[in-house]
């Protein structure tokens, strides 16, 4: 018996002491053991299991598994685009740029743009950038937040996440400040938000979309939601909202976020606005996408206090590149 062995005596003969795992799937951390996410659950097991019986030889009544439970277009054939790519592949080997093969294969805006990017992050793609992200990205962020909406974005109130799921998550956890905080979240949703809540061990506190109209928010549904859950002494302290929606794919009407921003002034509520899916409008003339930021900002100096995250991603529209998880989110 090695020294250091715990022993135990039992009926005259000695024993190992009965030992329990610590990563035992009950003596886990309870949060973790309530998250739930459908969308990777058990069909998505199963479709794995099913490609596996494809690959292996056996008879199936199809041929081809098609993953529909998630937003991954590339995977469904969707081509990345050529600009991006070339300009990661100067990134990855800065060496490509001086060699005479590389004025054949990558366009000369490529390289101009992997020459600023490689400079702005130190020369290498593999050196540790501030913690916000690298500078000069963000700058471009906030170009791109100031075009769209015609106001003024300051790089310094950006944050470089990997992906916008990561962003969320991390705005979550910073506000749900004990067990009985509440999180506002539209029905149906994308489990993100209640996996996120249950992982930082607060408290979901749902609102139904209206179905017949668009799946639009409804200020009714909004208060009643509130009032239910205060009547119940949860500390409600923001609200979630995806737009254009997911699952729903629904786009607010201009009107219905300054109802909600309006509401959200009333009752001290923090607005986390998930728009990654905002060039994904198909009827923008109908429907056009409107970014809660333009609309707080067009509703004067009243409002100035309303707190507002915004996400956006790479994953989404015309870039796809969901595996390469890139996103922001801008603080107001």
């Amino acid at each position: 018996m090695p020294i250091g062995v715990p022993l135990r005596q039992f009926n005259g003969a000695t024993t190992l002491k009965e030992r329990q795992k610590v990563l035992d799937f009950k003596r886990v951390n309870p949060a973790i053991r309530h998250v739930e996410y459908a969308v990777r659950g058990a069909l998505a097991i199963r479709a794995e299991e099913l490609r596996d019986e494809l690959e292996s030889g056996k008879k199936l009544p199809f041929s081809k598994i098609v993953n529909c439970n998630i937003g991954n277009p590339q995977q469904l054939g969707q081509k990345p685009i050529t600009f991006f790519r070339q300009v990661a592949a100067l990134i990855e080997y800065p060496e490509l740029l001086d060699m005479d093969e590389g004025d054949k294969l990558f366009a000369p805006d490529a390289k101009e743009r992997a020459r600023k990017l490689l400079h702005a992050m130190g020369s290498s793609v593999g050196a540790y950038s501030h913690s916000q992200g690298v500078p000069m990205i963000r700058q471009s962020v906030a170009d791109f937040i100031e075009r769209r909406d015609g106001y003024p974005s300051n790089p310094e109130d950006i944050f470089l996440t990997a992906g916008a799921s990561l962003g969320v998550q991390l705005v979550l956890q910073t506000i749900i400040e004990h067990p009985n905080v509440g999180i506002m979240i539209p029905i149906p949703q994308y489990p993100l938000y209640t996996a996120s809540i249950a992982l930082f061990d607060g408290v979901d506190v749902p609102y139904f979309l209206d179905e017949k109209n668009g799946w639009t928010s409804v200020l009714s549904e909004l208060k009643n939601s509130l009032a239910e859950a205060r009547a119940k002494d949860i500390d409600v302290r923001a609200i979630c909202v995806i737009n254009p929606g997911n699952p729903t794919g629904q786009v607010l009407s201009e009107e219905s976020i300054r109802e909600m921003i309006d509401f959200c002034h009333e009752e001290n509520l923090a607005i986390l606005a998930d728009e990654v899916y905002q060039t994904n409008v198909y009827l923008p003339k109908q429907l056009p996408f409107h970014s809660f930021k333009k609309v707080l900002k067009s509703m004067g100096p009243k409002y100035d206090d309303v707190e507002l995250i915004s996400f956006h991603s790479v994953s989404k529209g015309m870039v796809g590149e969901c595996g390469r998880r890139g996103g922001y989110f801008e603080c107001h």
